[in-house]
Parts: C-alpha cells; sequence; structure tokens
C-alpha cells in the first residue's frame, strides 16, 4: 500500500511536467509563425481601417485572440489564413462600431460643394477620388472586400488568398472579378465628370 502511495505523487508530477511542455511548444510555435504572420495583421487591419492607431490597436486584439485560441487551431499550417480572418472581422467589427457612433454623435453632414473641371490626372491625384474610393471600396460586400484587399492591395497571389481564406482558387478568382468590376461601376461616375464635352 505505501508504494502505491509513493509512486501517485511521481505521475502527478509526469503529468504536470508533459502539459508544461506542451504549453512551451505551443507557445515556442505560436511565436515562430507569429514573427511571420504578425505584420500581415496589421497590414489587413489597416486596408479595412484606414487609420495607423485603430490598426494597431485591432491587430494586436487579433494576434491576442489567435494566441488564446491558438490550441483549437487544427491545422498550424493554415495559421496564416485564419489570422487573417480574425483580424479581417475585428475590423469590420471597429468599422461598423464607428460608424454607429458617429451617426448617433452628428447629423447629416454639410453637403459637399461641386469643384470646377478638372482632368482625369487631376482627380486622380487629389485626395477627394481617395474619398470617393474609400467609400466605394467600404459599400462592396465583406468577401468581395476582403480578396480585394488581399490579392490587389496586398500583392498576394491568387493561389495564397485561396489557401488563407479555406476557399477554392475558382471563388477567389470570381470574388476578385466582381469586386473590380463593382469598384470600377462605383468609380465611374467620379471620373466621367471629368471628361471633356
Amino acid at each position: 500500500m505505501q508504494e502505491l502511495v509513493l509512486i501517485q505523487p511521481t505521475r502527478a508530477a509526469e503529468k504536470q511536467w508533459t502539459r508544461e511542455a506542451a504549453s512551451a511548444a505551443a507557445r515556442r510555435e505560436f511565436e515562430e509563425r507569429l514573427v511571420e504572420c504578425g505584420p500581415l495583421a496589421y497590414r489587413v487591419a489597416r486596408g479595412v481601417l484606414r487609420n495607423t492607431a485603430d490598426a494597431e490597436d485591432v491587430a494586436q486584439e487579433a494576434l491576442l485572440r489567435a494566441y488564446r485560441r491558438f490550441d483549437r487551431l487544427r491545422d498550424p499550417n493554415r495559421f496564416r489564413g485564419w489570422l487573417v480572418r480574425i483580424t479581417f472581422r475585428l475590423a469590420l467589427d471597429r468599422t461598423r462600431s464607428a460608424k454607429r457612433r458617429e451617426l448617433r454623435e452628428t447629423q447629416w453632414a454639410q453637403p459637399a460643394r461641386r469643384p470646377a473641371q478638372r482632368t482625369a490626372e487631376d482627380l486622380a491625384a487629389s485626395s477627394e477620388f481617395q474619398a470617393h474610393f474609400d467609400r466605394a471600396f467600404d459599400t462592396l460586400p465583406d468577401k468581395l472586400r476582403l480578396v480585394l484587399l488581399l490579392a490587389a492591395m496586398e500583392g498576394h497571389t491568387l493561389e495564397e488568398v485561396a489557401a488563407m481564406l479555406g476557399v477554392p482558387i475558382g471563388t477567389v478568382k470570381s470574388r476578385l472579378f466582381v469586386a473590380r468590376k463593382k469598384l470600377a461601376e462605383k468609380l465611374q461616375c467620379h471620373v466621367s465628370t471629368t471628361k471633356k464635352p
């Protein structure tokens, strides 16, 4: 009976040591993936929010959530896409929250004055066009906006985007085509006003 009592603490200590070793290994693996993918979280957040301070906050929150839930990730090779989705959702939540807050705090903004006729080059270079672009980009559905952000603005290949989002490459191509088409349609009225009669 006394032998059994002596063996029990040793097994408990072994289990504790095994848990700590597994936790340390998971922490090391997360840190390795973080070095590779951490800047991507900021770029995705910045692409959605267009504000450096908010993007930093969202990226940090996304990394914290990823760290807390890293043990739930079934395939660590999909970490990059998983982190992109977490970051994108958090950035969208932040954007929606800011829009709701803005609507509560302010009434309709004063109507903007129409600028004098300019060339297309002048318009493209102006901050006015950037504002039109930002508004048009924000009206795209989330799926289209994420694909456009990753492929066209971040420069990832279609295969990389498909792997990050966990969708077939045909879906990525289709979403990218539709996103570009819708964006062009929304911006067409701003460019066509600059054409000379």
